[in-house]
């Protein structure tokens, strides 16, 4: 890729700030003073039309009482579904094929056992050897649930280097006896993007059903699930989408699957017209609403209101055009200032491959970002030696990767990271 810079100076990243477009954004959040804020790809920062949507929903519970289940400027009741047309935005889908509930591990139980159908020779699932824990954990549950061993009946695709699985080998084994595939869209660690569209296609033309954990490209990525035709996919909202500490969830569901009785039926499966009637006959509501459970977390879902306004004020490709200019401004930075430190650049260089975080690999990664922190850096480590960097649309300036930059090499040239000892914490 051409480079976008050849002056590293201090100057030029604040030029850089003067030109972003979405610089004014930076002022709809809370970000702390003194603070440069890169974990925005494991918890996004809270917004000030979050928390104001946060205190109206208290209030509503004040002034309404039980009456705010029907009444008031947003009804709790339909309080999912209200937000579906601003979510469905982000992703490329029709309202109705979108819906907020859940958490990401709920959500992958509840799409893989509606969709996972073993019959014939069909009865694997595919996932790949890079995956989050969670949906791993979750395969391996279904598989048993279903009487099936996961150590035979659980395909992970192998990565060749330990950071990126090639699209490839994800199709060579696609074979006949696969009946669904959950794949990321961004690896957690590397932040490599698959190629979503062509897996798609590849898995629909054996007969596979496809579906995606977007928890790490939703609100950075567009997407395009209705026009790839993806069969389903699930996503958290408390990073890119800033939806505040275990926010609730999202979830995709093709219209074509519409009628289908979910794997996990609650009272909230039920179209709303008949949920009241409380009979014992299940009418299944014909959108992704189905795939609600019990009753919606209503001061869960408060915030997320708000945080969803602000990216109605610009759009989804906007932020991803900022995302690849200024992770590749990171990209540059590093490479320029950073050789011969120990650090390795783990995620794409293809602009096309490369989700919204910086993966920086080093041999003292948990005391580099323990002193990151000491600097009034907020990084995020994973095992077993990634340092993430998220320099987020929303809210991250150039000067902040610059100073980012600077601050990683006096980390090692002045050897700071030797005050700290090299234990995880408990929360990574």
């Amino acid at each position: 890729m051409k480079a976008i810079t050849q002056d590293y100076s201090l100057e030029y990243a604040k030029q850089l700030d003067h030109m972003d477009k979405l610089a004014h954004l930076r002022e709809e959040f809370y970000v702390p003073d003194g603070m440069i804020y890169l974990d925005g790809n494991s918890l996004g920062l809270i917004s000030k039309r979050a928390e104001r949507t946060m205190l109206e929903m208290l209030e509503s519970w004040k002034t309404q009482t039980i009456d705010g289940w029907t009444q008031g400027e947003r009804p709790w009741f339909f309080l999912p579904e209200s937000l579906s047309k601003q979510m469905a935005a982000l992703v490329g889908a029709d309202a109705e094929e979108v819906i907020i509930t859940g958490s990401t591990s709920t959500n992958i139980h509840q799409l893989v056992s509606t969709f996972y159908q073993p019959s014939g020779n069909r009865t694997k699932i595919m996932a790949t050897d890079l995956d989050f824990p969670t949906d791993i954990y979750a395969l391996q549950s279904q598989l048993r649930l279903k009487g099936y061993d996961p150590e035979t009946h659980l395909i992970r695709v192998a990565s060749r280097d330990g950071r990126m699985i090639e699209e490839e080998d994800i199709i060579a084994a696609m074979s006949d006896e696969i009946s669904v595939i959950l794949l990321p869209t961004v690896l957690y660690r590397s932040g490599q993007l698959l190629d979503i569209k062509r897996l798609t296609a590849e898995a629909h033309a054996r007969g596979i059903i496809i579906g995606f954990d977007g928890c790490h490209s939703v609100g950075s990525i567009p997407h395009y699930f209705s026009d790839w035709d993806v069969d389903f996919a699930l996503w958290c909202n408390y990073k890119y989408l800033n939806g505040g500490p275990g926010g609730v969830a999202s979830l995709y569901v093709n219209k074509k699957h519409f009628g289908r009785v979910p794997g996990l039926t609650g009272w909230y499966s039920s179209n709303k017209s008949k949920q009241f009637d409380m009979e014992h006959n299940l009418t299944v509501e014909h959108t992704a609403g189905a795939y609600q459970i019990g009753t919606p977390h209503i001061f869960s879902i408060a915030p997320l209101i708000g945080a969803l306004e602000i990216f109605e004020m610009t759009s989804i490709e906007q932020i991803r055009e900022k995302s690849l200019h200024i992770s590749r401004y990171m990209v540059e930075l590093i490479n320029h200032e950073l050789p011969g430190l120990g650090y390795v650049l783990a995620n794409p260089q293809e602009d096309d491959r490369r989700g919204g975080h910086i993966s920086l690999e080093h041999d003292e990664a948990i005391r580099i970002c323990k002193a990151l922190k000491q600097n009034h850096v907020i990084p995020d480590y994973r095992s077993p030696n990634v340092v993430r960097l998220a320099p987020v649309a929303l809210y991250t300036t150039y000067a902040d990767v610059w100073q980012t930059v600077q601050i990683l090499k006096n980390i090692i040239v002045e050897k700071q990271y030797e005050a700290f000892d090299a234990k995880r914490g408990v929360v990574a």
